[in-house]
């Protein structure tokens, strides 16, 4: 008779006992690989995906933010725009030689009134922070100035900011208000107040709608930059929600747990620490394995 069988008895149930215990886990977790030591090439593969998936998410984010804001952008600038042509087609009608002065006047209130709005489209704010300041987002960008010959006064800086939307892909953040309305290709404060002097005085008028129409022209060229970013935006977003799915994929094929497999082996792990049990109960004769531990 083998002296150690009792010793193998009960190896080969604590064997059946820890195979039921890991089976039962994968089951409850759906996962092969529940501790460093189940798998570890699988881990440190797994180790990788998971920052792959963690810098995908914060690009992702990074895409959410500026999309936000270049679209809050776009929509100023297409305000602006309208605003413009607005002022192009009361210059146009000041111009009418028939008009008395008095038009002429009310209408030069209507541009005063149109430089007005155009201050507080260039002044909007997103989340709190200037659109067109720069990277002085904290600071109001334009202020009425009578001093100036555009009529106000820009406090904000021609410096740009980039946020990374992808490996080796970073995208400029915004456009200085510099850039878009008081530039020297089309200075649309300045053309307004030209145009609002020129009807005033009935003279120049032609020359100031021109003004306007370069202003136009100037922040409508701009808008590209959104309009073609936001493309770019979409298209890299595309990339990286297919690049989640295939991580997630690979994810579940490093440590996933095939259920019909664990299931089976769970039930073969039960059975065989039953039979453990029963065989060694049999052994010393006793009903059950706990009447001898005790």
């Amino acid at each position: 008779m083998n002296p150690n069988v009792l010793s193998d008895m009960l190896e080969a149930m604590q064997t059946a006992q820890q195979n039921a215990q890991n089976a039962a886990q994968q089951v409850s977790t759906g996962r092969r690989v529940n501790n460093p030591g189940d798998d570890p090439a699988a881990v440190a593969a797994l180790v990788m995906n998971n920052a792959q998936s963690s810098q995908d998410a914060q690009f992702q984010t990074n895409i959410g933010d500026l999309q936000s804001k270049y679209q809050a952008a776009d929509s100023v600038m297409n305000s602006a725009t309208q605003l413009l042509t607005s002022a192009i087609s009361l210059g146009t009608q000041g111009a009418t030689g028939t008009l008395s002065d008095a038009n002429r006047q009310q209408i030069a209130s209507q541009v005063a009134g149109l430089q007005q709005q155009l201050l507080s489209l260039a002044n909007t704010s997103f989340q709190g922070t200037y659109l067109f300041s720069g990277t002085d987002v904290t600071t109001q960008p334009f202020t009425a100035d009578a001093s100036q010959p555009s009529g106000v006064t820009y406090n904000g800086n021609s410096s740009v900011t980039t946020v990374q939307i992808s490996m080796g892909q970073s995208l400029q953040t915004n456009l200085p208000g510099n850039q878009v309305f008081t530039s020297a290709s089309g200075n649309a404060f300045a053309a307004l107040n030209d145009l609002q002097n020129a009807l005033q005085s009935n003279s120049g008028i032609a020359a100031a709608n021109t003004e306007v129409q370069n202003a136009f022209n100037q922040i409508n060229n701009q808008r590209v930059f959104y309009g073609n970013s936001l493309s770019q935006l979409q298209s890299t977003e595309t990339f990286l929600n297919q690049d989640t799915v295939n991580l997630t994929t690979q994810q579940n094929t490093l440590i996933g747990a095939d259920l019909t497999q664990a299931i089976s082996t769970l039930s073969q792990a039960q059975t065989a620490e039953q039979a453990s049990v029963s065989a060694t109960a049999q052994i010393l004769n006793l009903p059950t394995l706990l009447s001898y531990l005790k």
